[in-house]
């Protein structure tokens, strides 16, 4: 309170920041004029200059900023018909500092973003927008990108479902890059399992903007990035688990409020954790539909994992809110933009539950072979700077994780939407009614409606009420992502009535001619809150950008998910004071604040989801960015590995004769030198004799000697081929082991991470258990990598140009016997045959002679055969 008062005094830290930054903005204007007069020719000569100076480190990018903004506004002004405004300007400073400009929506971020991208492209590193949908990526390129080529820059575009590595990489080397947040994530994962330098697409990372980057470094950030591939374990088990689960009866917890109280059914179901916990009814029935003795004993986990995420799929994961079916597959929906997130998958065998779950082909399950958060992944960039009109309540993430601070930039008009307090209803069957009748009501002005819902499944429920009562609207969800553009377009159109789910809430410039601004504008009717409050504030930002007039009220219902999880106790408790009967609802500042209140709970949740998975990355990532650096040495021509090899060799050698109870300091007679020829045999093809081995008294002797013989033998092999053709042969063999070795520490790091978890009930930190045993596994995979490239260069065998002749003409030979033998076959054969022909004779066809008709019939009846089978009578058909 005090702090209130004291910023309403003095102006917060914020207003200060803008105030500095506004003082510019005006020394930025003051160059306008100079510009202005300039043709084409000479701002291009002009901008160009400027540029040579920066990458000649006469200037640094802070000295040219003023004349740089102001040469990017005079050629937006030609080139797009766009003026910067001040506070624009103000913006654009923000992001070139590093930091992130939380700016309305409607205040043209897309243009604030040329400002900061033009001055720092001149560097020539390059410059990353990143969007939150390909559909944006290619808007944003198209309509800024001849601004940027005005200036001389090159623009590229990076899209899902492109993957020529060749096209790919030209959009990389372009000056600016637009794309989204999992492209560029997954191309630097695969740009790591790469195999040589220059078939990577990605360059250095330079400067990044993200836009709407509360959603990407913050909703997005609870689910990594992962490369996976296939396991080869059998799917049989996720079918079987579905059967279990379905004859499993779901119950209530019990009442903590009466003593005594027991949990009903087989299984209580948690939404508020999204957990799913059996009881011993359950546990008893499961076993028995299973045919085990105990459910969890060790040769039975599986199973019970299988069972786990069965239940989960049927209960906590819905069809047409949680993901689609699609073309015989299932799909994620995002829950954040409502897209549909293609090639994703539910890990842990969840994916594969609810393709048993769906009735579609099981596909099989995924190992990590290469993993990074959204935290890590833009932490590789040397500046990173956001924009978005919804980040101040987060923003001690952003500070704690990224070091980002948030800049609240001013409205260059003042907000005219109206922001109407929320309706509550007691059940989703009249909320809807009522949505229905202030839709018909709206309609009936012609004032153009943008329904928001927070899932598929709730747009096609009031699609088919809007049918019913013949209102022509257009329904925009991840089912028809197709006609976005085209319906984003009309959705400010005089009568327009757009349903759309969290598919319109961001990047969405939603635009409205003077006949719907006398209406009223755009009017936002939300049917449900979201989780996040600014997922909401998104949803509302469509109307009244720049000063348009618009109104925004949320219908809610206390069978609203959020409600009935987090805060519909309290709300209902509320409208049973008041008396509220059915299709009334209650409208007051302190049911939105109790809604609100609600919002904080989820949110703070899903920092502590976002937190937990960010120390377990950090963990990883240092192991990760280890290994990435190893692998990049590899790849670097220059790199010599003579000396590496020659210390792995040693270390090889080392393990060994520790692997034959040898070590230093022993007596000669203990030397247990059968165990170390026998390794050496088994694993390298290398021959050593006792005779040799015995004349050596020490250990460190010994070791000389075999390793000094390893190394004679390896150069001799090695001699049979070009310098460059081995050293060429020595990083291949390298790089496959180091991407072996990794995926099998993947492998074992998400085995560690599954189960650590239950180190609690020991009274132990997980996080510091996780700590130390991943820096174990570490440990083994460093070893790990010396031993199994030694002993693959080691083992490996060149055969000479004489042995390839020799080769070839004993398979010659070979194919010319097998071709004899096959030709005596056949002939012999054909001789047999000829001579059975021969042998056989041509015996006349004998026809059995016609009895007479008064002869006994041969069918054996004992009668005449003209009263049996001779008897003719009457014809019959068409000739009778």
């Amino acid at each position: 309170m005090i702090q209130n008062l004291f910023g309403k005094i003095f102006g917060t830290k914020n207003d200060r920041i803008v105030k500095h930054y506004a003082k510019r903005a005006k020394e930025i204007n003051a160059l306008e004029s100079k510009y202005e007069s300039m043709s084409d020719d000479e701002l291009k000569a002009s901008f160009d200059a400027l540029k040579q100076a920066v990458q000649k480190d006469e200037k640094s990018l802070d000295d040219v900023l003023n004349d740089s903004f102001a040469i990017t506004r005079e050629a937006s002004k030609r080139v797009l018909n766009m003026r910067h405004f001040d506070v624009q300007l103000i913006g654009g400073m923000v992001l070139h500092d590093g930091n992130i400009a939380e700016m309305k929506t409607g205040e043209g971020k897309t243009l604030v973003a040329t400002l900061p991208v033009v001055l720092n492209a001149m560097s020539g590193k390059g410059v990353h927008v990143v969007t939150v949908n390909d559909y944006l990526a290619k808007r944003d390129a198209r309509e800024m990108g001849a601004l940027y080529e005005f200036l001389g820059y090159s623009v590229g575009v990076i899209v899902g479902g492109q993957y020529d590595d060749t096209e790919r990489k030209s959009q990389y080397n372009a000056d600016i890059t637009y794309g989204t947040n999992n492209e560029f994530g997954f191309d630097y994962l695969r740009d790591n399992m790469k195999f040589r330098a220059e078939d990577k697409v990605q360059r250095e990372h330079n400067f990044v903007i993200v836009d709407e980057v509360d959603s990407i470094l913050i909703d997005e950030a609870r689910t990594p990035l992962i490369i996976s591939g296939p396991t080869n374990r059998t799917l049989d088990g996720y079918v079987k688990a579905n059967e279990v689960a379905l004859q499993l009866k779901r119950g209530e917890p019990a009442n903590l409020n009466e003593p005594g109280s027991k949990p009903t059914g087989d299984f209580v179901v948690d939404e508020k954790n999204r957990t799913i916990m059996l009881n011993e009814e359950g546990i008893a029935k499961a076993e028995k539909l299973f045919g085990v003795d105990n459910l969890y004993s060790l040769e039975n986990a599986i199973l019970s994992h299988y069972l786990d995420q069965a239940l989960k799929a049927n209960h906590l994961f819905l069809k047409d809110v949680n993901y689609v079916v699609k073309d015989g597959q299932v799909v994620i929906v995002d829950e954040f933009t409502g897209r549909l997130s293609e090639g994703r998958r539910f890990s842990e065998g969840l994916h594969q539950a609810l393709e048993a779950k769906e009735g579609v082909k099981i596909q099989e399950e995924s190992q990590t072979l290469a993993d990074i958060t959204f935290q890590n992944y833009f932490r590789l960039y040397d500046k990173l700077a956001g924009m978005t009109g919804t980040a101040q309540t987060e923003a001690s993430e952003f500070s704690q994780i990224y070091s980002l601070e948030v800049i609240s930039i001013p409205t260059n008009v003042p907000v005219a939407r109206i922001d109407q307090n929320d309706l509550i209803y007691k059940t989703e069957a009249e909320k809807f009614r009522a949505v229905i009748e202030e839709i018909k009501r709206l309609n009936a002005k012609g004032q153009p409606v943008l329904v928001g819902t927070a899932s598929i499944e709730k747009s096609e429920v009031l699609h088919e009420l809007l049918k019913k009562e013949r209102i022509a609207h257009s329904v925009l969800n991840a089912k028809n992502h197709e006609k976005e553009a085209e319906i984003i377009a009309d959705a400010g159109a005089k009568g327009a009535v757009t349903i759309a789910t969290n598919m319109a809430g961001r990047g969405v410039d939603i635009r409205i001619n003077d006949e719907v601004r006398d209406l009223g504008g755009l009017y936002i009717l939300g049917t449900e809150r979201h989780e996040s409050r600014r997922i909401d504030n998104q949803l509302r930002g469509r109307a009244g950008r720049q000063g348009d007039p618009g109104e925004s009220r949320f219908f809610l219902s206390l069978d609203d998910n959020l409600l009935r999880i987090f805060g519909s106790d309290r709300i209902k408790n509320i409208m049973d004071r008041l008396g509220i009967k059915e299709g009334e609802s209650i409208e007051s500042k302190m049911v939105t604040r109790a809604v609100e209140n609600a919002q904080k709970k989820v949110e703070s949740l899903h920092f502590e989801s976002r937190k937990y998975v960010l120390e377990y990355d950090d963990i990883a990532n240092e192991q990760r960015k280890t290994i990435y650096k190893y692998r990049n040495e590899l790849l670097d021509p220059e790199y010599d590995l003579s000396q590496k090899i020659d210390d792995n060799r040693l270390t090889y050698v080392d393990v060994v004769l520790e692997n034959a109870e040898i070590y230093d300091g022993m007596q000669k007679s203990d030397f247990n030198l059968d165990a170390v020829i026998s390794s050496f045999s088994e694993e390298i093809g290398h021959i050593f004799t006792k005779e040799e081995l015995e004349k050596f008294d020490t250990y460190s002797e010994l070791k000389e000697y075999i390793a000094d013989e390893l190394k004679k033998a390896y150069d001799d092999k090695m001699s049979l081929v070009e310098p460059e053709q081995r050293k060429a042969i020595e990083k291949q063999v390298y790089l496959q082991v180091v991407d072996k070795d990794w995926r099998e520490h993947l492998y074992q790091m998400d085995i560690l991470k599954t189960g650590i978890g239950l180190r609690g009930y020991n009274r132990k930190d997980p996080l510091t258990e996780y700590k130390k045993e991943s820096y174990e596994l570490f440990v083994d995979l460093v070893g790990r990598l010396k031993r199994d490239s030694i002993r693959t260069l080691q083992a490996i065998r060149f055969k000479t140009k004489e042995e390839m002749e020799a080769e070839e003409r004993a398979m010659k030979q070979a194919q010319a016997r097998a071709m004899e033998e096959m030709n005596r076959a056949i002939e012999a054969k054909n001789k047999e045959l000829q001579n059975e022909t021969e042998e056989k004779k041509l015996e006349p066809i004998k026809v059995a002679k016609k009895p007479k008709r008064n002869e006994p019939c041969p069918c054996g009846s004992g009668k005449k055969y003209k009263e049996c089978c001779g008897k003719s009578g009457p014809k019959k058909g068409d000739l009778a």
